[in-house]
């Protein structure tokens, strides 16, 4: 939710100093008839424009607020430096990145036979890994064995290697491997 209202508020901020911006650059190049010039800021300092006055000092106000905001979000240090898989033991805490368990899942999976150009995406839930994988088959061997065959060497190297349980493989086998078929020709 935080960061979709920093996204709202960047966008806002974007198109009042874009605003400034585009009414900066017509006074300086006197787009702007200097007798409307000196009209406005008459009544922003003491016309009959209240109004006026109110509003600069409200929008002024806004922009300020949204510069300290960004500001601040410069400036803080991000704790989440990589997305990662905590541990304690009794030796001390482990951190393995998410990236980490996906090359092992990758790994695992490419030794199967029938399997190509593979992508694989981690999460983690509660009841442990979850892996989703995007592969490409063959197309001459039975997907569903292949899948079965995926999944269980996944689960397995990965919980192996890594201690933690793997909650579910996914396979989705985006297509298969298009083989070329050429005719001998004699001539």
């Amino acid at each position: 939710m935080i960061r979709v209202l920093d996204k709202l508020l960047l966008f806002l901020y974007s198109i009042a100093i874009g605003a400034v911006a585009v009414i900066a650059f017509s006074a300086g190049v006197y787009w702007f008839p200097e007798e409307w010039l000196n009209n406005l800021v008459h009544n922003l300092y003491g016309g009959d424009y209240r109004w006026l006055q109110a509003t600069v000092i409200i929008v002024s106000t806004i922009v300020l607020l949204i510069s300290l905001r960004f500001l601040y979000l410069s400036l803080r240090r991000s704790n989440a430096s990589a997305p990662s898989i905590d541990q304690r033991t009794e030796f001390g805490d482990i951190r393995i990145s998410l990236e980490t368990v996906e090359n092992l899942a990758l790994k695992a999976a490419s030794r199967q036979k029938g399997v190509k150009d593979l992508k694989a995406r981690i999460r983690i839930s509660e009841a442990g890994i979850e892996v989703s994988l995007r592969a490409i088959a063959d197309g001459e061997s039975s997907i569903p064995t292949l899948t079965e065959e995926i999944q269980r060497a996944v689960k397995s190297h990965v919980e192996e290697i890594t201690g933690i349980p793997v909650a579910g493989v996914s396979v989705f086998v985006a297509n298969i491997i298009q083989t070329a078929n050429f005719k001998s020709r004699v001539e």
